[in-house]
């Protein structure tokens, strides 16, 4: 499979600016692959498709305020640092994204927040624009874990995407995140989630729908450009996945029943295929997983899955793309500019059934 075919023109007016007034509210496009037809509805008709016994399986990772700026010792230069993942809780050591990354060395130190509340020096450099920071504690009688996380917290911003070319707003904190989310960890929400009203979830249990949570703390690997026109030499980064003996449960008994199974975004199908018994049943896991879904792909875990619209030439746009049939995604993507869909993580929502 090459990069090309999931290349397409996506007007710059289509990138989701600001999220739909109410989350259930969005537009919802249906793929039926057995019968090969689109229809256009709104997110809350989802109810429809599923019944008594069906199960959705929901990632209840949550999105922590990973954009922090910092001064650079002597100079004073503001640079962003985008926090990626923790890598030793200990030590204090993260994954991160600075920029200008040109300014940024090893050995370099950056102050944060207004009385140096903060600060971190650069040990190592990962890529371009990747370091590894080694946060250091500035005031000696407050060493402890949370505190220092706290800090963090109060320093950082809702990492919104770089698309996103307007000012962060108050209410991104709560709309940047699913109403189910739970652990901290992400640095972008599960989109597909982010539809999901209180009061949706709570019809859809009253129809007898169950939910099983796992966690796909998203990073770098879900976003990352594909450099190579041959899919199969593209390196996906790691993420951390847990998925508990209850939700294995969950999902097998629906699956021996013929139920519907439903991966909620494209986090929890990367999540739910990288721990897979030779039988198609899932397994509990807790690691990293690095898996890249590209057609063709045979999935033993979902029958059924909700996604956005992403970009062209992205990993998510090619998982969709094994799901509903190459053909299928082209025409509902061709269709989708027509109608002017909202693409990205506060854009509108596709089911694939």
């Amino acid at each position: 499979m090459k990069l090309s075919k999931f290349s397409f023109e996506l007007p710059e007016d289509l990138h989701s600016q600001h999220p739909c007034e109410n989350r259930d509210e969005a537009r919802l496009m249906v793929l039926d692959r057995k019968k090969q037809t689109i229809e256009h509805r709104t997110f809350k008709d989802i109810l429809e498709y599923f019944d008594d016994g069906d199960v959705m399986m929901l990632n209840d990772t949550k999105v922590f305020p990973a954009r922090i700026y910092g001064g650079k010792e002597k100079t004073g230069a503001i640079i962003e640092v985008f926090l990626l993942r923790e890598l030793d809780k200990e030590n204090r050591l993260w994954d991160v994204l600075v920029d200008p990354a040109r300014k940024i060395r090893i050995g370099n130190k950056l102050y944060f927040g207004k009385n140096d509340e903060l600060s971190a020096e650069v040990i190592d450099n990962t890529t371009s624009r990747g370091r590894t920071l080694k946060f250091l504690d500035n005031d000696e009688s407050d060493n402890s874990y949370n505190e220092f996380r706290e800090k963090l917290e109060k320093l950082g911003e809702t990492p919104l995407p770089d698309y996103i070319t307007r000012d962060t707003l108050p209410e991104d904190e709560e709309r940047f995140q699913t109403i189910f989310a739970k652990k901290e960890g992400a640095i972008a929400p599960p989109a597909a989630g982010m539809h999901f009203s209180k009061h949706l979830l709570k019809r859809l249990e009253i129809k007898g729908v169950e939910f099983a949570d796992m966690t796909l703390h998203i990073g770098l690997g879900s976003f990352s450009p594909v450099e190579v026109e041959d899919l199969s030499k593209h390196k996906m980064f790691s993420e951390r996945a847990i998925i508990s003996a209850e939700t294995s449960d969950i999902v097998n008994r629906a699956k021996k029943r013929k139920k519907r199974v439903c991966a909620v975004d494209n986090s929890v199908m990367r999540a739910s295929e990288s721990s897979v018994s030779s039988n198609g049943a899932l397994k509990p896991f807790e690691g990293w997983t690095n898996k890249f879904i590209f057609p063709p792909y045979d999935f033993k875990v979902a029958n059924c899955m909700i996604t956005n619209f992403h970009p062209p030439k992205s990993t998510l746009m090619m998982m969709a793309g094994a799901f509903a049939g190459m053909d299928l995604l082209t025409e509902a993507y061709k269709q989708a500019v027509e109608q002017k869909y909202k693409f990205f993580a506060y854009g509108d929502a596709m089911l694939i059934i």
